[in-house]
């Protein structure tokens, strides 16, 4: 019974597929016939997918140098001129180097290891500035921390006057050996003891006339050049045909807790007003 089952659904089954053969055929016939059909569009199917994060990669670095400390070249020039800022603000000392432990004032800082930041007084003025080219404490602070200087040494201290030199844009100016109402003018607004253009102090205190500084670089200036020696452009390490002065005597430094001032010349003791 069951085999005639099978017979039986494949007889029944049979002439369908033909019918429906037969029927692809004629449909096959008539598309023929028509118009041909445009070609599908495969991209239509595409499907866009974000694109993937991309996965951070390590990558190694050198890690910077150390930034090397500025260092300004002293020639004749530029010595003549910190010589004369000296003159300019009293502590010129006929050269001697202890102008660099001056207080405003007259006084003396037994200890150059640092910025005393000490105010002193005067009959019409308090101030706080210090050292051979009478720096107060912030513009040190500035000074210092932008050349990496340590101390308050004489060294220090001339570098830090050659950074506000060209901090004021006049470091051109003093290289080219001529003082000029111009150099003197720039530099009244870091020493108030040069005279502006017209003359007078940028903050209205005591200024040094533009004639006794201008005889007093050139003076000093000469002294420099006849020396002959050379000295070292520290910034490319080789030897350029400049003079400059010799160095100064070893400051000899108290401890710093002393209060006592000590500071004598082969004619004697000096006197209060830091001369001679």
């Amino acid at each position: 019974m069951g085999s005639g089952w099978v017979l039986s659904s494949a007889v029944t089954v049979l002439p369908i597929l033909q019918r429906s053969r037969l029927a692809l055929v004629a449909a096959g016939l008539a598309l023929s016939v028509a118009t041909p059909a445009l070609a599908a569009d495969p991209s239509r199917s595409w499907t866009l997918t974000p694109p993937q994060a991309s996965q951070p990669q390590q990558v190694a670095y050198l890690s910077p140098l150390p930034a090397a400390p500025r260092v300004f070249a002293m020639t004749a020039e530029r010595r003549a001129m910190l010589n004369t800022i000296r003159y300019a603000e009293g502590t010129w000392v006929n050269g001697h180097p202890m102008g660099y432990q001056m207080l405003f004032g007259g006084s003396y800082t037994p200890s150059l290891h640092r910025h005393p930041d000490r105010v002193m007084y005067s009959p019409r003025y308090a101030s706080a500035a210090a050292g051979a080219y009478q720096f107060m404490p912030f513009t040190w602070t500035m000074a210092s921390r932008a050349l990496g200087l340590s101390d308050f040494r004489p060294n220090a201290q001339d570098q830090a006057a050659l950074f506000l030199i060209e901090r004021r844009g006049a470091l051109a100016l003093v290289d080219r050996g001529e003082m000029s109402s111009e150099l003197a003018a720039r530099l009244s607004p870091e020493w108030a003891s040069f005279p502006t253009l017209a003359g007078s102090s940028y903050y209205g205190q005591p200024v040094k006339r533009f004639a006794d500084l201008k005889r007093f670089y050139e003076d000093n200036l000469a002294q420099l050049r006849q020396g002959g020696e050379a000295t070292w452009q520290t910034v490319a390490i080789r030897q350029v045909p400049a003079v400059v002065v010799p160095a100064p005597p070893e400051i000899v430094e108290q401890p710093e807790d002393s209060t006592v001032n000590s500071f004598e010349s082969s004619t004697g003791r000096l006197d209060p007003s830091g001369r001679f």
